[in-house]
């Protein structure tokens, strides 16, 4: 039985090895945890803003102008929240290489980025689309069907965790299709909540102890 322990140590590197090679294994949960702080907080004052814009539309009437301001003011929310998210999720991600001598941008890391952007850029332009037409009420389950894909897609070149997380972003988006005017509680479950409960998970059985403990 001893003789073949140094085998079978071999054949456990090589998968080791073979898995490193093929999956970015980096992701940090704490780069989930992050982002989805930020998408709640992102939640929390969009939520007043509108709550303040629907208490003055009841008393002064309703004024394109305000409208229009309020939409731009949302937008711009959303791409801070976006950078904030991005730059922790860099980051924490960064951080968990360099503890684990591992490089943040290789082949594999390359084929991670570009198979998520491809749904990424298509829900970015569709959303657009919803945008140019001033159709608001469909902008959220969008964002969340198309984000899911992005992870879905994306889940092939690192931990397998993140196919779940995808999937159930895009069932939130399809559920929020039929409650659209509840489009903001719906972000905030999808990129809020739910990323922090993946991030949980995530640091639990990754940061905590290394990936090939």
């Amino acid at each position: 039985m001893d003789s073949n322990h140094p085998s079978l140590e071999a054949l456990q590197d090589i998968k080791k090895i073979m898995e490193r090679s093929s999956r970015f294994i980096s992701l940090s949960g704490l780069s989930g945890l992050s982002a989805g702080i930020c998408a709640l907080v992102g939640a929390y004052v969009a939520h007043g803003w509108i709550t303040s814009y629907g208490a003055d539309r009841a008393v002064r009437g309703f004024d394109a102008g305000v409208a229009d301001a309020l939409k731009f003011r949302l937008v711009l929310l959303a791409l801070v929240v976006l950078v904030a998210a991005l730059v922790l999720s860099f980051y924490f991600t960064w951080k968990k290489a360099s503890r684990n001598s591992l490089p943040i941008w290789d082949h594999t890391s390359k084929k991670l980025l570009v198979n998520m952007l491809i749904p990424l850029a298509a829900g970015g332009l569709f959303v657009l689309g919803l945008l140019y037409h001033n159709d608001w009420r469909f902008v959220a389950p969008a964002c969340l069907v198309f984000y899911g894909l992005a992870l879905v897609n994306a889940s092939k070149y690192t931990l397998r965790d993140i196919r779940y997380l995808g999937l159930l972003e895009i069932v939130a988006g399809l559920i929020n299709m039929y409650y659209a005017e509840y489009g903001l509680y719906f972000w905030a479950v999808g990129f809020g909540v739910l990323h922090i409960v993946y991030g949980l998970i995530m640091w639990w059985k990754y940061d905590k102890t290394p990936v090939y403990g």
